[in-house]
């Protein structure tokens, strides 16, 4: 398959099988990461791997965040959490904030979203659902994440990934996605 096409069935997976995910594909996914482009090669992302006990307590923090953001809403707190709970992997994802200068850690975002990218169509090749999340259940603007993973300092928190096997039969039932044609987002100069 070529790279233009991963990049057209690329998709975000949120159902999974509940079998565990290979330490040794999350490694490659990892490796996939570090070699995105960056700024003046600062290589400026962090990862930290979910799994396990630790899983237990980022669902812990899910629920506590759902609760508060969706009081009156208990069919999106259980659908939510629902993602949650059947994901065997996630990985939280920063990049580095340069005391000073705000434009090398804007940049720094920028290239910890190419690895994300990056790691995304590596999954396609380990037959791995992938799915970046911010919001919601991926909890990137919560307090309660820094705390999560040791509140490192002049660490930005750019998302939670998703990883697992794909349930198959949720996958058969996606819609083929749709994109606007380029031709109508590009002018030529």
């Amino acid at each position: 398959m070529t790279i233009i096409e991963k990049l057209k069935s690329r998709r975000a997976i949120r159902n999974y099988e509940t079998r565990d995910v290979e330490d040794e594909k999350i490694m490659k996914l990892l490796e996939a990461a570090v070699w995105a482009p960056n700024d003046r090669m600062r290589e400026p992302w962090g990862f930290y791997v979910v799994k396990n006990d630790a899983k237990q307590k980022y669902e812990n923090l899910a629920i506590d965040y759902l609760k508060e953001r969706f009081p009156t809403k208990p069919h999106l707190i259980e659908s939510s959490l629902k993602v949650v709970k059947s994901t065997p992997v996630l990985i939280i994802v920063t990049s580095d904030i340069v005391p000073g200068d705000e434009a090398s850690s804007i940049d720094n975002e920028y290239a910890v979203s190419c690895a994300i990218h990056s790691m995304w169509l590596a999954s396609k090749d380990l037959d791995l659902g992938f799915v970046w999340r911010t919001r919601g259940v991926g909890l990137a603007r919560d307090r309660r994440l820094y705390e999560f993973i040791g509140s490192p300092e002049n660490k930005k928190i750019i998302g939670t990934v998703f990883i697992g096997y794909p349930d198959p039969e949720v996958v058969s039932k996606m819609k083929e996605p749709v994109r606007t044609p380029f031709e109508e987002k590009t002018i030529w100069m």
